[in-house]
């Protein structure tokens, strides 16, 4: 119930990925036959990737993971475009690398703006309009949120950015894969996605670069990547990305469907446990993410109790990030401290099965009626 941590790499994503380890282990800049056999592969690779989003091969450029592309957005617009302006806009809900970068850049003189959120996670379009000035040179604004599985209107976001001349990059690492996206329709100019979280390796992630983009390289090197990514480039990994996202174009509707009518049943049941929260918007969310919050608890003891029972999930407090705070996500929606703290995310993959989800249904309520009989917090927070 952890699918939005990461996921197992297909068997057949394994499969495509062997040969390139073992037979065909060239290198893409080399000149001679194995060279040119991993340049294929590369450059294949490349156009299905790109497809599944809409882009051209050229838009795309392979990278390490989200993580690597979301630095490479913000800061590769930043310096390509100072001249401009040092302003740029985020979401207070980012992925932490989004957050990092921009706290970064503004030690290196340029000015965030963080846009506040409502109860369900969503920014307000009439305050980002009127939050880009004349020196505003980029935004990024999440797809589907990580912790609370809130869809943002990233179409219109876009349209608002393109009116008023400033680029658009979203981070749609968790929402890849997972629900169609189409750069074009939807105005975007870079996004960040990556291979494990759609059933594809770790280590491999992409950053759609629309044609005319500015932006500055943060690694330099021999110029791989369209000059955008030096670094010797993996070839396996690679292939393993495409060959998700060829599983994925054949799957994600099916898979969606049946992860909506798991999750669906869980929020209603999970609805009926005393003191639960649904976190995120009710219907605009990934088909995949469940994510409460129970009054009395702490996560931290919710999952370390549900992992003793064999389901492992994640919360957005203390022990899933090595911090003391609560998710600054759930924070940022207006959850108070404790409540924030006591909050559980359940992800749901293709793997799962109807028995697993009748077995969390069985045990989680058990658990957290446990958890309260023990609690020293009940009577203090309410």
């Amino acid at each position: 119930m952890d699918y939005g941590a990461t996921t197992p790499v297909d068997p057949r994503v394994l499969k495509a990925m062997k040969p390139y380890f073992l037979s065909k282990y060239g290198n893409s800049m080399s000149l001679h036959s194995p060279g040119r056999e991993a340049r294929e592969a590369l450059e294949n690779s490349r156009e299905i990737v790109a497809s599944l989003m809409n882009a051209e091969n050229k838009e795309l450029i392979f990278t390490g993971s989200a993580t690597e592309s979301n630095n490479l957005a913000l800061k590769g617009i930043a310096f390509a475009n100072k001249k401009k302006g040092k302003h740029i806009i985020i979401s207070s809900i980012e992925h932490h690398c989004v957050l990092n970068s921009a706290e970064w850049l503004k030690k290196r003189g340029f000015e965030v703006t963080y846009l506040p959120v409502d109860e369900y996670g969503l920014i307000d379009l009439k305050e980002l309009e009127n939050s880009i000035r004349k020196d505003t040179i980029l935004v990024s604004i999440i797809h589907g949120n990580n912790e609370m599985g809130t869809i943002q209107d990233i179409e219109e976001i876009g349209k608002i950015c393109h009116d008023k001349g400033v680029y658009f990059h979203t981070d749609a690492a968790q929402s890849f894969g997972k629900i169609p996206i189409d750069v074009n329709r939807m105005n975007i100019d870079l996004m960040t996605v990556n291979a494990h979280k759609m059933y594809g390796p770790k280590g491999v992630g992409a950053l759609f670069v629309s044609n005319g983009t500015e932006i500055e390289p943060i690694l330099h090197g021999g110029g791989h990547e369209f000059g955008l990514r030096s670094s010797t480039t993996n070839v396996p990994g690679i292939v393993g990305f495409a060959k998700a996202v060829e599983i994925q174009k054949k799957e994600m509707n099916s898979d969606a469907k049946k992860q909506i009518r798991f999750g669906d049943r869980m929020i209603k049941e999970i609805s009926e446990i005393p003191d639960s929260r649904l976190n995120g918007h009710p219907t605009k969310r990934l088909p995949n993410n469940v994510n409460f919050s129970f009054s009395y608890i702490e996560g931290e003891s919710l999952i370390m109790q549900l992992d003793m029972k064999g389901i492992a999930a994640s919360t957005g407090s203390a022990c899933s990030t090595d911090d003391l705070e609560p998710s600054h996500v759930l924070l940022a929606m207006g959850l108070k401290h404790e409540e924030a703290h006591g909050s559980l995310r359940l992800t749901l993959g293709k793997y799962n099965t109807k028995e697993d989800v009748d077995y969390v249904l069985v045990v989680l309520p058990k658990v957290v009626k446990k958890l309260r009989e023990i609690s020293p917090f009940k009577g203090k927070w309410s």
